[in-house]
C-alpha cells in the first residue's frame, strides 16, 4: 500500500457580527432584500470585530477540531496559514498560531498569501508535504477579513463578501488509489489590478491621499486603501479559465465529466456560478452553491461549502468530488478529491 493524502475533516467558523440583507437595503435605498439576494446568493454575511483578525477566526475553526476530538494539537506536524489579512506584515501569523493552538514547536509552520484559489494551493501543499514523507498530519487554516477592506458606501462589494474561516485536517493514510489529487494551477499577473487593495504595502504606501474616498460612475465610494473589484473583468477571467482548467483536471485524472459525483467550486456569487454551470453544462444537483450564510469568504468559501455538503449528506462516503477555485491575482487551481 501507498502512503497518500486525504482530507479528514473540515470544521468553520463565522464571525458572531452579522450584516444582512435587510440592513443594507434599509442603508443603501431603493433595494429590497430579496433582489439582494437573487443577484449575490446572500443573505446574511459575517463581520469580524474591530479587533477581530483573521487568525482569531482560524484558531476558533482549528479548535473546534481538537474540541470535538478529531485530532489533538500535538498530533500536528505542519500549519498552512492561507490569508490575506495576515495580524503583521512580520512575523508570519502561523507562527503565532503554532503558539496560540498549543502545538509543538517541532511543527512547521507557514504563511500563503493566496485568496480565492488558496484553498487548492494549500492543498497542493499539504499533499506535497504529506506524499514526500515530510509531515503525516497538516492543519490547512484558511481565514480571510475581506470586510476591513471594504468601503462601507461601496454596495457592489458590501453585498458580495464575509468574514470566515475555515480548518483542514489533511493526513497521510495508506491507499491504493489518490485520494487527494492530481492538480492543476496557474497565474496570470496580468489581472492583479483587477481585485486589488492598491495602498498599505511597500509598493504604495499610506498616504493622506490614499486615504481620499472618491465616487465611481455606480455611485460607489472608495479610496485606494479599500478594496476594488472589477466585476465585469473577473467575470470574464471566471468564463474562460474555469472551464478549460476543469478539462486539464479531467485529462490527468483519466476521468470524464460524467464520472464526477459532485462539482465544488469557489463561491463568488450566484449569478457566475449559474453562469459557469450552464456552460459547463454540468446538472444542477451535482453543482454545490451554498454562500447565503456567509456570503464570499475568500479563501474559505470552498472548505465551508464542502463541510455543509457533506453535513447534509448531499456528498457521501465513495464520492469523487472536484474543486475548483480562481480569483484575485489572478490565479486558479483546481483538484480531485475521493471521500473516505
Amino acid at each position: 500500500m501507498t502512503q497518500r493524502a486525504a482530507i479528514k475533516a473540515i470544521r468553520s467558523f463565522l464571525p458572531e457580527k452579522k450584516l444582512t440583507n435587510e440592513q443594507l437595503a434599509e442603508q443603501f435605498g431603493g433595494w429590497h432584500a430579496s433582489q439582494i439576494f437573487s443577484k449575490t446568493g446572500v443573505a446574511v454575511r459575517g463581520v469580524a470585530a474591530d479587533d477581530e483578525c483573521a487568525s482569531d477566526l482560524g484558531i476558533a475553526a482549528a479548535k473546534r477540531l481538537f474540541d470535538e476530538g478529531v485530532c489533538s494539537p500535538d498530533e500536528i506536524d505542519f500549519l498552512i496559514f492561507c490569508t490575506q489579512s495576515p495580524d503583521y506584515f512580520t512575523p508570519t501569523t502561523a507562527c503565532l498560531m503554532q503558539n496560540s493552538l498549543g502545538l509543538r514547536t517541532s511543527c512547521g509552520a507557514v504563511d500563503i498569501n493566496q485568496g480565492c484559489s488558496g484553498y487548492i494551493y494549500g492543498l497542493a501543499l499539504a499533499k506535497s508535504l504529506v506524499e514526500a514523507g515530510t509531515a503525516s498530519t497538516v492543519l490547512l487554516v484558511t481565514a480571510d477579513t475581506y470586510m476591513k477592506f471594504i468601503n462601507r458606501r461601496d454596495r457592489s462589494l458590501l453585498t458580495l463578501f464575509g468574514d470566515g474561516a475555515a480548518a483542514t485536517l489533511i493526513r497521510s493514510v495508506e491507499s491504493e488509489d489518490e485520494l487527494l489529487g492530481p492538480f492543476v494551477l496557474g497565474t496570470d499577473g496580468r489581472g492583479a489590478n483587477q481585485i486589488i487593495v492598491k495602498a498599505g504595502g511597500l509598493r504604495c504606501r499610506t498616504t493622506a491621499e490614499t486615504a481620499v474616498e472618491k465616487e465611481d460612475s455606480s455611485g460607489n465610494w472608495r479610496s485606494d486603501e479599500n478594496l476594488y473589484m472589477d466585476g465585469g473583468d473577473v467575470f470574464s477571467f471566471a468564463l474562460r479559465t474555469v472551464p478549460p482548467t476543469l478539462q486539464q483536471l479531467l485529462e490527468k485524472s483519466g476521468l470524464t465529466l460524467d464520472q464526477i459525483d459532485f462539482l465544488v467550486p469557489h463561491q463568488a456569487n450566484k449569478f457566475v456560478l449559474e453562469r459557469l454551470r450552464a456552460k459547463l453544462k454540468f446538472p444542477a444537483d451535482k453543482f454545490w452553491i451554498d454562500m447565503e450564510n456567509c456570503g464570499n469568504t475568500v479563501s474559505s468559501t470552498i472548505p465551508i461549502a464542502l463541510e455543509s455538503a457533506l453535513q447534509q449528506g448531499r456528498i457521501k462516503a465513495g464520492d469523487r468530488v472536484a474543486l475548483v477555485g480562481f480569483g484575485v491575482g489572478y490565479s486558479w487551481g483546481a483538484t480531485m478529491m475521493k471521500i473516505g
